[in-house]
């Protein structure tokens, strides 16, 4: 990805602000189970979560066929969303891999989403997931 969408840029910042700074594999991969959970529970209502799981399949797929570190996350996944193999994929990459497979994952279902519903529909359904992440202020700076 040589240039990224505005959408694609909001989902990485949010993804970087969840994981916070100097983060290991596992808080990784602990931000990206929980972008996909709440994924889960705004498109469920609208899609169903069969529907979402079959994004999510397909989201795999489709990055485990660019990127072969994320291949075998694929197979492992039944016919359920299973996150606790995502999350083990994960935790095994090293801190880097796994931020860098987690945006393509995320990215992809975006994308993915975006090709069936429109890009007005997914950003509103999908806009609560990114934004609490980049508003939330450091307790620091909230005043009485």
């Amino acid at each position: 990805m040589s240039t990224l969408s505005e959408e694609s840029r909001q989902i990485v910042a949010s993804l970087a602000q969840r994981v916070g700074p100097n983060a290991d594999s596992e808080r990784v991969a602990q931000a990206i189970v929980s972008t996909l959970q709440e994924m889960d529970a705004a498109l469920t209502p609208i899609i169903g979560h069969q529907g979402v799981t079959a994004l999510y399949r397909r989201s795999l797929q489709l990055c485990g066929s660019t990127h072969p570190r994320v291949a075998g996350t694929y197979d492992s996944v039944q016919a359920n969303m299973d996150l606790t193999a995502l999350t083990s994929k994960l935790v095994a990459q090293s801190d880097s891999d796994a931020l860098f497979l987690g945006e393509v994952l995320l990215t992809t279902f975006y994308e993915l989403l975006t090709t069936l519903i429109g890009p007005s529909l997914t950003a509103r359904l999908l806009r609560g997931v990114w934004e609490p992440s980049l508003s939330d202020t450091p307790s620091q700076e909230n005043s009485p």
